[in-house]
């Protein structure tokens, strides 16, 4: 996947903010707004830009209760770690989930109605779940930063 200066300062520009119209970003990056609707979807059929979100409170929609979960798996075989990804993903409590190195197998990050909610869920997540070896909650306090947004390295001109 290759992008070029102009594709860099759309994907700087759409980081910030994914509702611009293609007139305005292609005016911000010096190009018309066609071309502009070119290379973003572009950027989207190669997989560069990997979809547009909007950033939701927890609070706003009554799940103020933020954990992070480290997770240990009673083994690393192929077969657990895909099936564990798989209860992840089907896991709408679950807003982020992170295969990591080190001592957990997995970062969770979750959300709940309340604690008595994430206890339900643990129940049925954790305990009844086999491969799970332990798991370890934080809970957070303050969220201070919230986004998806990755520094754009420019790609240098020969």
């Amino acid at each position: 996947m290759q992008y070029d200066r102009i594709d860099a300062r759309i994907l700087e520009i759409v980081q910030k903010n994914n509702r611009l119209t293609s007139d305005v970003i292609g005016e911000m990056a010096g190009l018309s707004a066609t071309a502009c609707q070119r290379r973003l979807k572009r950027l989207r059929s190669d997989g560069i830009i990997e979809g547009d979100v909007s950033i939701v409170s927890p609070k706003a929609v009554g799940r103020p209760i933020q954990m992070l979960v480290f997770v240990n798996l009673e083994r690393d075989s192929p077969d657990i770690i895909d099936r564990f990804k798989k209860t992840i993903k089907s896991s709408p409590e679950i807003v982020s989930g992170c295969s990591v190195t080190g001592e957990p197998d997995f970062v969770l990050y979750i959300s709940a109605r309340s604690m008595e909610d994430y206890d339900r869920f643990t129940q049925r997540f954790f305990y009844e779940n086999s491969d799970v070896k332990g798991f370890k909650t934080m809970v957070i306090l303050d969220r201070v930063k919230a986004g998806f947004a990755v520094p754009i390295e420019i790609p240098c001109e020969n």
